[in-house]
């Protein structure tokens, strides 16, 4: 999932939030100890999310619908269109607008800036920029935004081609998304539920 899809499951807590939009830039077990407990947690949840993503059956179904060049990134693919679709549906998911959301995740991340790994500032700079993550209901913000990723990326790809396969794909996308995200959201509240029954919190 990416940064809207993790924001939004962790949504009734601000340490998890905070550790949803650190867990792709933080790595490893060891780099977890300079962050607060309950961030912690939400970085290990952010790393749970991406599992049952990757193996959840709707995903598995989405990939082989892909051209054959096209497969090896078809998860970063899938993961913006999830967020896509997200934005798009948000109000079937939260009780406050996106536009609100949005609003609070800036100001969550003011609030907590010794925390912030630098990594995390520079892609906050360019939401800012584009007008994320309201945006992301715009298939031309997402598109823009596979193509940035795959400028960032060492090796050749696709990922500015995206939008040659994206009329074939972006109903499964939906369908996949709207028979998926129901799932993790219950999968997020028992691993939430364990968690508190291990910590006692």
């Amino acid at each position: 999932m990416n940064f809207l899809a993790h924001l939004c499951l962790a949504s009734d807590d601000s340490g998890l939030m905070l550790g949803g939009l650190y867990g792709d830039f933080v790595r490893g077990r060891r780099a977890l100890r300079v962050f607060p407990e309950q961030v912690r947690q939400g970085i290990m949840l952010h790393r749970h999310i991406d599992r049952c993503t990757d193996h959840s059956t709707e995903v598995k179904k989405l990939r082989p619908l892909f051209p054959r060049e096209f497969r090896r990134y078809s998860g970063i693919i899938i993961d913006l269109a999830f967020d896509r679709e997200l934005a798009l549906n948000w109000w079937r998911y939260m009780p406050q607008s996106l536009e609100r959301f949005d609003v609070e995740v800036r100001d969550l991340l003011r609030d907590n800036d010794e925390w912030v790994p630098d990594d995390l500032r520079g892609f906050m700079r360019y939401a800012d920029r584009h007008g994320l993550f309201t945006a992301y209901r715009e298939k031309d913000v997402v598109l823009f935004a596979l193509a940035g990723i795959g400028v960032r990326l060492k090796r050749p790809n696709p990922l500015h081609l995206v939008v040659e396969i994206w009329p074939d794909l972006e109903s499964e996308f939906r369908t996949g998304f709207r028979q998926f995200f129901p799932r993790i959201q219950s999968e997020v509240a028992d691993w939430i539920k364990r968690k508190s029954v291990t910590t006692g919190s």
